[in-house]
């Protein structure tokens, strides 16, 4: 009987499994099994081309390849000052959420949610049009105030890309962090103020640190999302395009190889360095940043 019903209980898996195996699994084995090859022309190109087992080499390739190298080094270096901001604001904005009555954080927490349920082409779109100097307000305002900025300059095109990555995405983290706020006993906090705590030392004694792995997991998720940007700085490549190079982060680059190139295999290959790059970002994340690594 117990078996029985264990076996009901898989079949509703089942559905999960197949679309793990044929989104994901087989996706992922055919990249692999794709980047073993090459395409080798013979003679001067006029007599075709053809399919040749390459083992390693275009790994090689990629790891000494100075652009893709180089696109991975600019993405890691962004989000080590976009994440923490992210983080910081979310953290503030679901602190102040949790010291409210729940009839007004409901209110709130849905306004904060809305940037996120916009689509990030749809948000990038409207953040490029806010930043135009033709047509956005922030141009003129910023001469007003005083300002002589151009966020498609070099030097503005991170900080850019960086605010609107924060304003899409710190309700989605505040969402998270505030409902692990709802799990600390409120026992605790009637004692704090019975002992004397102020509000600013409730939350930095007892309600942070109960959040910290809410913190760590929206820290590991922002990792794994950045380092695949593409939508953002694809868009602003259309509009900037001496700012913004086809090599401007990983995902560009793959995506210029396998479709703009044609070099599938290569494409393959560094898809498959990136995912490793993407895990070993987030093994070091979570052990640098979990309560057990401390």
């Amino acid at each position: 009987m117990i078996r029985s019903l264990r076996w009901k209980g898989a079949a509703f898996t089942v559905p999960f499994q197949l679309g793990f195996v044929f989104l994901y699994l087989i996706p992922i084995g055919y990249a692999v099994y794709q980047s073993l090859f090459k395409v080798q022309q013979s003679g001067l190109g006029l007599g075709g081309s053809t399919e040749e087992f390459a083992g390693l080499d275009n790994y090689r390739q990629g790891l000494t390849d100075s652009a893709f190298m180089g696109s991975v080094l600019r993405v890691v270096l962004f989000a080590c000052v976009q994440i923490p901001v992210m983080l910081v604001i979310s953290l503030v904005l679901a602190l102040l959420l949790d010291a409210v009555t729940s009839r007004v954080a409901s209110r709130f927490r849905i306004l904060l949610l809305v940037p996120y349920m916009i689509p990030g082409v749809v948000a990038a779109l409207v953040w490029i049009n806010l930043y135009s100097p033709d047509v956005g307000p922030l141009t003129p305002m910023g001469e007003v105030l005083g300002f002589d900025w151009n966020f498609f300059a070099p030097s503005m095109v991170w900080p850019a890309i960086g605010n609107l990555l924060t304003w899409h995405g710190i309700g989605y983290n505040m969402v998270i962090i505030y409902s692990a706020l709802q799990g600390v006993p409120r026992e605790l906090f009637e004692a704090a103020r019975l002992d004397g705590a102020s509000e600013r030392r409730i939350a930095l004694s007892i309600k942070i640190p109960y959040v910290r792995g809410a913190l760590v997991l929206t820290g590991m998720l922002s990792v794994i999302q950045m380092l695949q940007i593409f939508n953002e700085p694809a868009l602003f490549r259309n509009v900037t395009p001496q700012t913004v190079s086809d090599s401007f982060t990983p995902i560009m680059i793959i995506y210029n190889q396998a479709f703009n190139a044609g070099n599938y295999h290569y494409a393959a290959a560094l898809s498959v360095l990136l995912a490793l790059i993407l895990g070993v970002a987030s093994f070091l994340f979570y052990r640098l940043t979990s309560k057990e690594a401390a």
